[in-house]
Order: C-alpha cells, then structure tokens, then sequence
C-alpha cells in the first residue's frame, strides 16, 4: 500500500480531513532525547481531543537511555518527580498515510508545557528562532550512509552480533551493478520516501559490504530535520519488512569505515535571498559566511555531545577513516571538519562533516547553526583554510574535538555558550544523559577485553 503526505497545515485541516475519512484508529509518534522512535494508536475521539489539548505520554521517555533504563542522575525527571505525564501537541503539517499499514493515518508530535524544554524539537526551534530574530532563515540537506544486513532482531541475538551478513559482500562503491541485482529494494526505497514526501536526491551503494547513501532534497532546517528523523525510523521499518536489518551506528565494525550524517547548510535573508556568496571575496565567502564558519569551528568541542552523542560516535572520528577529528575547515576538501562547497549563488554552502549516521537529527542541526550564529553576534574569524591532509595538523586542545563521551558530555554540561543558546534545563538534561550513558559503558566487560586479558592475568 503506498503512502501519502496529507499537505494539511493547520488543526482544522486536520479536523476536517478526520471526518471526511472517519479512521477508527490514529497513530502518533515521536523522537526522543537519543532520537529514537516512539509512538501509541489512539482511537478517534481521543484523537480529536489531543488536537486542542495535546495528549501524555509518562516523561520517563525523556528520562532513559535507548534500552529504556531510567537515568539516576538527571533532575528533569526522576523517581523524586513520580514520573508525571509529558504532554506532546500534534503536528499538523507532519499528517501523512503510513506507507507500510493498512491506510493508517499517521503525525508526529513534539514535547510542549514544562518538558518543551527538554524536547529535542523544541531545542531546534528556539535556535531557529533566534536566527529568524537575526533576519536570517536557515536552509539544509542531510545526507546518510547505513549497513543493511541479511538479519532479524532475533538472528542476532542467536549469534550474539557476531558473524553478521551483510546485504552484499565486500566494497563496491557507486557500484552499478549492486544497485541493478538489488533494483526492487532500491525502487522500494525510492518509491517508500517519495509517497510521504520525502524526495531522496541519490541513492547508491558505499565503500563496505551491504552499505548505501542517500541524500535527502534541500529544505527549511525544521523540514530537514523532521524528514531526517523520520527517514531513520522508516528505513528500519521498510527493511525489517524486508527480512533485512538498516543499521545507523556510527560504526559497527572496527576494520570499516563508520557511517556519516553529513549535513549541508546556508543562510538566506527573510526575503529569500542567499546570503553565504559573495564573488569578490576569497573563495566566494561572504563575511556572514565566514563568521558563521567561525563560530561553528570555536564551538564545535563545547557542543560536540550534541553532534557525537554515543558513546561508539567516538568509534568513527578517527583518522584514515574519512570522518574529522578537529575543528578544521577547507575548500572542497574531504579530510576537514567543516568543508565549504564552492557553486553558485544559490548553492554556495557549507558541510558539517563531523556528524555521523548516528546523530539526532533536531539536535545535530541546533548545534551546527546554533554555533553558527554565535559566530556572526560574535564576528568569529575562522583562521586559514586547511590544505591537503587535515588529519596532519598540529592543532591546539581548543580545536581538537574530545575523544570519548565522558569528556564531551562534561564540556557541554560546562558550557554557558550551551546554556545561553539551548537552554539550561536542557543543557543540564542533555549533559547528564550523556554522562550516565559513558558510565554503563564503563560497566561493560568486552570482547576485547576478554581476549586480552581473560588467560594471561
């Protein structure tokens, strides 16, 4: 059954569109703290209901980490609150037909009252917000590598995650042949994405067995992000459907490279002129352009929780595996943190290099223009472009990102820069999550730790 983008704006149209199709059920959805998919059915009546009121969802589902346990050391949420209920409103312009069920009508939802500030939604707003503030409107791409497996979520618990077999064997980049053998799965996506307005620029095969790219058509930073996070969740949804597993790890191999969220971006005027070119200035680069870069490379190791937010997203920025490990920034060039993409006045823009598949789209966003704006209030000079092997570079600790979880989510909790811009509730929330997850990590025992250590001490 082909899905459909249901192109209502307002809770009216929704109303309206309600009874003329007069479902039993609808079902809502939302994107938590660690981006992760949540939802419910709900009956018609209280449907309708939630239009003017918003609905609950309990606020421990801003309170734990992706395996649902409970953080302890958050002050948001807690057993000291008794977990009270969150309300989300609805999103009348998300409104689509699910491509994979029988005619469900489907939206999703944000945080709003007391945990809107903790939303991660809400979070991209008010950065959006103040940018609009500015006189500017923000425009951005996102683009996706992920690892498709021949697996089930019960194979791999039967194999323990080990042996795993990927949709193709091998590295076969761009390969045309691969995407002609697997031409009905690559049309199924094409097509899935399409159907609920989702227009995807390119699909193809990248560098590592069973891995594809895709990259999302340019739009508005919220519109990106929501498309973002709803491409995430659904991609997992059309393979599982499939018999096959998506996966967007940063890095789920060691000898592999990790998986990138590359996300593109430019500012533009209220009155939709572009504002990041200017051809009498060295490389194009308008002075908005260039402090937005600057500020986006001063701040990139305050807010790097916010772009490298698990504790395997340190797995992937290593060198020699095309992901940045520093607040760099070139011309065209791929071994940077932050590459500025010569083209027309319209296409002139950056790409934030340093995120990887792993990311939360609404949260890896506010911290990319975020930083930016501070950059433009704060006239920040980006300093000299890299040239050849950035990866080279005698870099001071400022411009160097942080190289494990634990130290990320200590700076950003640290940062005013973070408060001032996000909000301190969520920078607060946002810090301690992160360290509660470094600190299961530092619980686990590993495979590698038993091979090296289990026999000879």
């Amino acid at each position: 059954m082909a899905g459909r983008h249901l192109n209502l704006k307002t809770i009216n149209d929704v109303r309206q569109f309600i009874a003329q199709q007069d479902p039993k059920h609808v079902k809502v959805g939302f994107f938590d703290v660690d981006g992760v998919f949540r939802g419910k059915y709900l009956a018609q009546a209280k449907f309708l209901s939630a239009l003017d009121s918003g609905y609950g969802f309990c606020d421990a589902v801003l309170g734990w980490d992706v395996a649902d346990k409970l953080y302890d050391n958050a002050t948001f949420t807690g057993w000291h609150t008794g977990y009270p209920d969150a309300n989300l409103r609805i999103l009348p312009e998300s409104g689509m037909i699910l491509p994979f069920e029988n005619e469900t009508v489907f939206f999703t939802s944000e945080f709003a009252g007391r945990a809107e500030a903790i939303c991660p939604r809400g979070v991209l707003r008010r950065v959006l917000n103040r940018a609009e503030a500015m006189g500017f409107s923000a425009k951005a791409a996102m683009e996706f590598e992920f690892f498709m497996f021949q697996e089930t979520p019960d194979s791999l618990e039967e194999k323990g995650f080990r042996d795993l077999l990927p949709l193709s064997p091998g590295s076969f980049s761009y390969s045309a042949l691969r995407s002609m053998v697997h031409e009905d799965l690559y049309q199924d996506i094409l097509d899935t994405f399409s159907s609920i307005g989702i227009e995807l620029e390119g699909l193809h095969a990248e560098t590592g067995p069973g891995v594809l790219e895709t990259a999302i058509a340019v739009d508005e930073a919220l519109a990106m992000a929501d498309k973002a996070s709803v491409f995430k969740a659904f991609m997992k949804v059309l393979a599982q459907k499939r018999g096959l597993m998506a996966t967007f790890m940063a890095k789920w191999n060691k000898d592999l490279s990790g998986q990138s969220g590359h996300t593109h971006m430019s500012l533009w005027s209220r009155d939709g002129a572009p504002l990041f070119y200017d051809p009498a200035q060295p490389h194009s680069m308008s002075r908005t352009m260039r402090h937005f870069l600057g500020g986006q490379l001063a701040y990139l190791r305050e807010f790097s929780a916010m772009i490298a937010p698990n504790v395997n997203s340190f797995a992937r920025l290593t060198p020699g595996y095309w992901a940045p490990t520093s607040a760099t920034w070139g011309v065209d060039n791929r071994t940077v943190g932050i590459r500025v993409i010569p083209g027309s006045e319209k296409s002139h823009r950056l790409e934030y290099r340093i995120p990887g598949s792993d990311v939360n789209p609404y949260l890896s966003m506010a911290a990319a223009l975020g930083s930016g704006l501070l950059g433009i209030e704060q006239e920040i000079e980006p300093g000299e472009a890299a040239t050849g092997n950035a990866y080279e570079l005698d870099l001071p600790v400022e411009r160097q990102l942080p190289t494990n979880l634990e130290s990320a989510g200590i700076l950003f909790g640290a940062s005013n820069a973070a408060k001032e811009l996000f909000g301190k509730d969520f920078t607060e929330h946002f810090a301690a999550s992160r360290l509660f997850e470094a600190r299961e990590y530092g619980r686990a025992v590993t495979d590698w730790e038993l091979r090296r250590y289990f026999e000879v001490l």
